[in-house]
């Protein structure tokens, strides 16, 4: 059995093959699995906004999705590997706040948009996506073989 490197809320954390990478609690935030299969690398981040712009105070940069995927593609960058084989998988961004129209209130929906623009504009293709509904989602993805599990809350699991 591989190690398994928990991401936390607001993380971000690289894998090689032999280990897998973990995050639990993805309501309305997005977890981002960027990789390449070449080399058996991956990069996970739990994000939970969808960007930086309007925060004055120092952050975690990985608790934003422009934040995030920057820092995921530099890290791939510094390892030499060319951004053209980076591809990614994404899930959660649920509405969990069914009681209000208000977009205050749609941060799951605003964070998977978020996160699809920010890879379409870095030319990173989203090979798999699992996103919004009303459950939680814990995920799990293995570099060596690209396998991503979401198990989803009353919903069972999924293996892509």
């Amino acid at each position: 059995m591989s190690e398994i490197i928990r991401v936390g809320m607001a993380d971000m954390k690289s894998a090689h093959a032999g280990k897998r990478l973990r995050t639990t609690g993805l309501g309305s935030c997005v977890g981002i699995i960027i990789y390449d299969e070449k080399t058996s690398s991956a990069v996970m981040a739990h994000i939970m906004l969808p960007d930086s712009q309007n925060t004055s105070a120092p952050v975690k940069r990985a608790k934003f999705a422009d934040t995030a995927i920057e820092d995921m593609i530099n890290y791939f960058l510094g390892q030499r590997i060319p951004k053209h084989r980076l591809r990614a998988k994404i899930a959660g961004g649920a509405q969990m706040f069914s009681f209000s129209n208000s977009d205050t209130f749609r941060i799951g929906p605003r964070n998977t948009e978020a996160v699809k623009q920010l890879l379409s504009d870095a030319s990173i293709r989203i090979v798999f996506e699992d996103t919004g509904g009303t459950s939680g989602r814990t995920i799990e993805f293995n570099p060596e073989d690209q396998r991503l599990e979401i198990r989803t809350v009353h919903k069972g699991v999924v293996t892509a």
